[in-house]
């Protein structure tokens, strides 16, 4: 089966916008835990809009299956993750303005960069991911960094599979069955939704772990909008 990672961010979005600490963000990564979540992914950026660096500490204790802690590797954010030793560390080159991931890497112009970086957590057992696009010079040249694993990324997939092309999962599956072919594990993850999930699974083979956010999170309050409105119904009778 592959492994569910969902990602919190939006509940600390959520959680900034008002102050506070609610929703409580511990709590929640608790919670997916216990509905059967096999994971919990955070990306910390160094503005702190969402996940602030302290969250990754204080979830360390917590979360109880495997910990993804995802980012561009700027000196601060391989800091933390060396001093929190997460269970998997993915790379992400993303710009300090970037609403959110729009890219992966060019492995082949930052080759020396990402081997260097590798290495340093790899020294600290942690596995490592790195981000990017279905394109298979790119998987090669992950390969090379000696990244244990990549993560595809899925914003693509998701765009054409909502027109209705079915074909974009293509280059998708090739890169897969190349990069487990040189010995890479095979995550994926962005814009992955209930409506596309089934169909990319049954169609990257070997596919280890997913990471869902934004849709998952948003899932969950339109399916759950009803129930809640009719439970403040029912105390205001």
């Amino acid at each position: 089966m592959t492994k569910l990672s969902v990602n919190i961010n939006k509940i600390a979005t959520l959680r900034n916008s008002r102050g506070g600490n609610t929703p409580n963000l511990l709590k929640v990564a608790k919670d997916i835990e216990s509905f059967g979540g096999q994971g919990i992914t955070i990306h910390p950026r160094p503005d702190e809009r969402h996940i602030r660096y302290q969250d990754a500490y204080d979830l360390k204790s917590i979360v109880q299956t495997e910990y993804n802690i995802e980012g561009n590797p700027i000196s601060k954010f391989v800091e933390l993750v060396v001093a929190v030793k997460p269970t998997q560390v993915t790379l992400v080159p993303d710009a300090e303005d970037a609403i959110t991931s729009n890219a992966g890497w060019d492995t082949r112009k930052h080759k020396d960069f990402l081997q260097e970086i590798i290495s340093e957590f790899k020294r600290n057992g942690i596995r490592t991911s790195i981000f990017v696009d279905p394109v298979l010079d790119v998987i090669e040249g992950a390969a090379e960094t000696g990244t244990d694993r990549i993560e595809l990324y899925t914003e693509e997939f998701a765009s054409e599979f909502a027109k209705g092309n079915k074909k974009s999962i293509t280059s998708y599956a090739d890169c897969a069955q190349l990069a487990i072919q040189m010995g890479v594990g095979v995550n994926a993850g962005h814009d992955l939704s209930l409506e596309n999930i089934k169909f990319f699974k049954e169609n990257i083979p070997g596919l280890l772990e997913v990471s869902i956010g934004h849709a998952l999170i948003s899932e969950s309050i339109y399916l759950g909008l009803e129930n809640v409105v009719n439970m403040y119904l029912h105390r205001l009778k």
